[in-house]
């Protein structure tokens, strides 16, 4: 049985209430946890529909529910450690195309090439369509 429910404010018992305003505007409408190393995969992820490896350190996210424009707010992070258990640098950033999925790629910093990375992570904010 399909249905609706309507309400400006949303209350927890002991923790309090928010109105409906934050929950719609503030709250990510994707996010995706992946390994970014041989072959590419979504770990978790909310509204992705698919990952697909563009080349090295580039993969390309198809939303299961569009935004509502090619204008969103993709929040980028990259991690890996290398063979010694020691930091590597990193650098993500991510773009969109189109309403319907997002670019991301993850750079060294010190040789400035694309390369894969074992944990990449990525939020998105904006209108869903």
């Amino acid at each position: 049985m399909a249905g609706k429910i309507i309400a400006d404010t949303l209350e927890h018992s002991t923790a309090g209430s928010v109105t409906t305003d934050y929950v719609v505007n503030g709250s990510a409408k994707a996010w995706v946890d992946f390994n970014g190393s041989a072959t590419a995969t979504i770990l978790d992820s909310n509204n992705i529909a698919s990952l697909t490896d563009q080349g090295t350190g580039q993969y390309q996210f198809a939303f299961t529910n569009s935004m509502s424009s090619q204008y969103f707010s993709i929040s980028t992070n990259t991690s890996n450690r290398d063979s010694s258990n020691a930091g590597v640098d990193r650098s993500s950033q991510g773009g969109s195309s189109s309403s319907s999925n997002f670019h991301y790629e993850i750079c060294d910093i010190t040789t400035t090439s694309n390369i894969d990375a074992v944990a990449g992570h990525a939020s998105i904010h904006g209108d869903l369509a």
